[in-house]
């Protein structure tokens, strides 16, 4: 499974997209299925197409509130008046078809009466009698005459009805299979009449720290050595974030091999996980020891990635689960996760990857010029003086986790890019990419 190139720390580094295409040739998608209500399939991955059954609108119906007639019966120099001969609301229809020189109330959403093909808005009507008391099918009441006086013009309400099928028509492929599903997704499908949707199952990544200065929150205080451990939290609630994915929190594992190991072995015995990731202790120092153990009970390769901050990533298998090591430092553990991991967990979940969504934004800083790596620079926005979105640098550094705290995302600043002064038009990538 595993692709040792670019692994060790002689081998160049690797460009974080190269890095997501070897992922996606080695991962396997889980293919278990199962339906779920509409209402609670946002951020599921669809496991199969939703093809329109049925024509949306399924038939003509009124954009507005007004008088339907048929365009011919219309002047195109002066007003008509017509009959009304029914009224019509959304839920109903007309009982018959319409007839020349007749027109009848309709609402918003009403079908079209068969025969009509203009509706001119209320506004610029005049109603002769008293006979519209609400909506209702069939002709209002009243005893006396009942008309409408309609302006001049034959395009007068040309424009004010959708014809069948005006957004879907029947067998148009609506929703793709590998797609995340959003809100307006689920309107969508809902407006087929589903109220259910095949998704690929959840996806069960397990989840650990390791390190013994690590102390689990909430206990006693940390040793003048120890921390309390955060990006285990932070890694959970990405995870959760992404909307099918069940995260198992296993904790802080010991930081000695042979207990670790042990550990990974319960797991892969029980067979009941997709997935394994962890955030530092992969590198190729001697406290290390991560990156040892998970060769032992898999394969693992270690990757120096062209990014900073974020340079060192594992991949590699646990039994036949996926591993990935992400960096230790709280804003690398973003980054890795933004550009890496979410790749990863839709290759996995069976959906569709796409790379992180860039916009173009003014910098609100001077930078001196790249180095040999793509930089990610945690940046707030504001609105510029003509309402541009101005990126402003964050003050700290990978370590520093609070500076994501008030960061809208990142500045994406090329491999051995130019110097450039404050204005300069610049890539953002939005922190929506990764927690939405």
């Amino acid at each position: 499974m595993c692709d040792t190139r670019g692994s060790g720390p002689g081998t160049p580094l690797m460009a974080w997209e190269e890095a997501c295409r070897r992922l996606e040739a080695l991962v396997v998608p889980v293919t278990e299925s199962e339906s779920v209500p509409v209402a609670a399939a946002r951020a599921r991955i669809l496991a199969a197409p939703v093809v329109a059954g049925r024509d949306h609108p399924p038939w003509p119906s009124s954009a507005v509130d007004g008088y339907a007639c048929r365009r011919e019966d219309l002047h195109p120099e002066h007003p008509v008046r017509l009959p009304v001969i029914g009224r019509v609301a959304a839920g109903h229809a007309l009982d018959r078809p319409l007839g020349p020189g007749e027109a009848v109330r309709i609402f918003t959403g009403a079908p079209l009466p068969a025969g009509a093909d203009a509706v001119v808005m209320q506004e610029h009507c005049r109603r002769d009698s008293g006979t519209d008391t609400g909506p209702g099918p069939g002709i209002g009441p009243g005893t006396g005459p009942d008309t409408v006086l309609l302006p001049a013009g034959k395009d007068a309400g040309s424009h004010h009805w959708r014809p069948a099928g005006e957004d879907t028509v029947r067998g148009r492929m609506l929703l793709a299979q590998g797609r995340r599903l959003r809100p307006t997704d689920l309107g969508v499908a809902a407006g087929q009449g589903l109220a259910e949707l095949p998704v690929v199952r959840r996806l069960r990544v397990a989840v650990f720290s390791n390190g013994d200065e690590l102390n689990e929150p909430g206990r006693a205080a940390p040793s003048a050595a120890g921390i309390y451990d955060s990006n285990r939290f932070t890694l959970i609630a990405l995870l959760n974030s992404l909307g099918f994915i069940t995260p198992t929190d296993l904790g802080i594992l010991p930081d000695r091999p042979a207990e670790m190991r042990a550990a990974l072995e319960r797991l892969i015995a029980a067979g009941d996980h997709d997935a394994v990731m962890t955030s530092g202790g992969v590198s190729v120092g001697e406290e290390d020891h991560v990156k040892a153990v998970v060769a032992g009970v898999g394969e693992m390769a270690f990757w120096r990635l062209a990014i900073k901050p974020g340079k060192p990533i594992g991949f590699g298998r646990v039994g036949m689960m996926p591993f990935l090591g992400l960096p230790g430092n709280p804003v690398a553990l973003v980054v890795g996760f933004l550009l890496i991991a979410r790749a990863l967990l839709l290759r996995l979940g069976g959906g569709m990857a796409a790379p992180p969504l860039r916009v173009q934004v003014c910098a609100g800083f001077d930078w001196p010029g790249g180095g040999a790596r793509q930089e990610f620079v945690p940046v707030r926005l504001s609105a510029g003086p003509g309402g541009e979105a101005v990126a402003e640098r964050l003050p700290g550094n990978s370590g520093t986790p609070t500076t994501l705290i008030a960061a809208d995302g990142f500045a994406a600043l090329p491999v051995q890019g130019p110097a450039f002064a404050a204005g300069a038009v610049i890539p953002f990538i939005p922190l929506n990419e990764v927690w939405s």
